[in-house]
């Protein structure tokens, strides 16, 4: 397999504080790759690191299989884009504006495909309006255009969706799945909305406390998940005496709600339940998610 990006017991200290420990992690090209961890976790230093806006204390990372340290890793980071945080953009600039000002700092000698690009994030429309008077959603969408300046093949993106509303999160999505898919750009997305990534990363990354704690592709982390049984009762407190007594997997909620991994006989568990006073509400087959895994991940528990 062919690796946009690579990275060998890469590290970052800040005095005793290490926000990346000897992480060590592989985004295939082509792949929309999430990478997954709490804030404070390190993704947006190795994300500044990849830039050329930070250093590594130890060890090293390869872009286009061109060493960190090499002199030819400046032409290397040529060939990306990068959404920091936020977009840099121009306010009291238009769309169009804002594209040509990218073109200049790049050196184009000319606006070839500029109007392209605004089809692309779908901001042909906006005319003289000006960025200040955009919405989040398109002043985001602005930003990749700017990164797009250039024909990078792989884009860098830190929280896309962050803040935006439900329109918006669609839109971001959708332009995402359509750079990857139609323009064969490699996407490295960092996001804490699990589920909002969940429909677009092809690989994962997950990190903690400075690294990388699995790497998965999104077919095998599906044959991963758990299935359960989520159950509503009156008192789970009672549901724990009988599912003890069936040394059955399970966890708890709250004070009404649970889920067990383990196949259950429903009869012969609802008549248990019963003999205890307990009261079955609602019971409904359910499958893990990606917020579930990454939290068992983290947690200890059985997939590391």
């Amino acid at each position: 397999m062919e690796y946009i990006l690579k990275t060998k017991n890469l590290s970052k200290r800040y005095g005793h504080f290490k926000a990346l420990d000897e992480l060590t992690m592989n985004v295939p090209k082509g792949s929309i790759y999430g990478f997954v961890g709490k804030n404070g976790s390190g993704k947006t230093t190795l994300i500044r690191m990849i830039c050329g806006l930070q250093y590594p204390s130890s060890g090293d990372y390869m872009l286009y299989g061109k060493k960190s340290d090499e002199k030819d890793i400046v032409k290397a980071r040529r060939r990306m884009g990068a959404v920091v945080e936020n977009p840099s953009i121009y306010l009291e600039m238009t769309a169009e504006d804002n594209l040509k000002q990218q073109y200049k700092i790049l050196g184009l000698p000319s606006y070839d495909g500029l109007k392209e690009t605004l089809e692309l994030v779908g901001l042909a429309d906006t005319g003289k309006k000006k960025a200040k008077n955009f919405s989040l959603g398109m002043r985001q969408r602005l930003g990749i255009a700017i990164t797009l300046i250039g024909d990078p093949d792989f884009l860098i993106l830190d929280e896309p969706v962050n803040g935006l509303d439900p329109q918006g999160i669609i839109e971001i999505r959708e332009l995402i799945l359509k750079l990857n898919r139609e323009q064969q750009i490699t996407i490295l997305i960092s996001s804490h909305i699990l589920n909002e990534l969940s429909k677009l990363a092809t690989h994962y990354g997950f990190i903690d406390q400075g690294h990388i704690v699995k790497e998965i592709s999104a077919d095998e982390l599906h044959t991963l998940y758990k299935k359960c049984i989520h159950v509503e009762v009156n008192d789970t407190k009672l549901l724990t005496r009988v599912l003890d007594e069936m040394n059955v997997e399970y966890k708890i909620y709250s004070d009404t709600h649970a889920d067990i991994y383990t196949e259950i006989k429903v009869t012969q568990f609802v008549l248990a339940l019963k003999k205890v006073n307990c009261e079955v509400i609602s019971m409904q087959e359910r499958s893990e998610n990606l917020e579930s895994f990454y939290m068992s991940l983290i947690d200890g528990d059985t997939y590391v």
